[in-house]
């Protein structure tokens, strides 16, 4: 069964591997977390990320990513929700570009959820991420698998996601880089800011 439909999963696979290794808000977001709180925190910001890509890719399955790209009103409203959200990651770097010791301290296990958080709000609230799962469940084609083979697409899904990002944290949490952003943190947190911000604007006023 499985040597049946590979060809369809491998396609699927392709095409969201493409979009995880394409830099994006998910890879600022990890960039912010990697060079502020360091590596496990945005090891479990990409953990939340893949938890968000995981829930697209069923709600795509079931139909619901297509419903949505249909009734006007819950795209916007996903739309405003994502755009005011990255407007908040926005302000944040602000604040932190203006004030770099300017970072709450947290408890363990609440960085924990925070960072988890962080990722998994970022994915299931931008409204591109479904469209651009219509097109990965479209050409991976599993309208008519088995069970098992859509829960194998979401395993590999997940997984992509996960070490897709997880390759940007290792990279951004690494001494080499670390050092180069402790020399230009004011520059490096500004410029997220204004990219966040730009995404907000552009997902904003964008036509649903």
């Amino acid at each position: 069964m499985i040597a049946e439909w590979l060809p369809h999963l491998l396609a699927g696979w392709g095409v969201q591997l493409i979009g995880v290794l394409s830099p994006g808000p998910g890879v600022a977001l990890v960039l912010a977390v990697a060079t502020t709180r360091g590596r496990a925190a945005s090891i479990l910001t990409c953990a939340g990320i893949s938890a968000g890509s995981g829930t697209l890719a069923v709600a795509t399955i079931l139909g619901l990513g297509l419903l949505l790209s249909q009734v006007a009103w819950g795209l916007t409203a996903i739309k405003y929700i994502g755009a005011a959200y990255l407007a908040w990651l926005a302000l944040k770097s602000f604040r932190k570009a203006l004030n770099p010791d300017d970072e709450p301290v947290l408890g363990e296990a609440k960085a924990g959820r925070r960072s988890v958080l962080e990722g998994y709000l970022m994915q299931i609230t931008n409204p591109k991420a479904i469209v651009y799962w219509l097109a990965v469940v479209a050409v991976a084609g599993l309208s008519a698998a088995p069970w098992p083979i859509i829960g194998l697409f979401l395993i590999g899904s997940m997984s992509n996601s996960f070490f897709g990002h997880g390759a940007w944290a290792i990279a951004f949490s690494s001494r080499p880089f670390l050092s180069l952003y402790a020399r230009a943190r004011r520059w490096v947190d500004a410029v997220l800011g204004g990219f966040f911000a730009f995404v907000a604007f552009k997902l904003a006023t964008s036509e649903t």
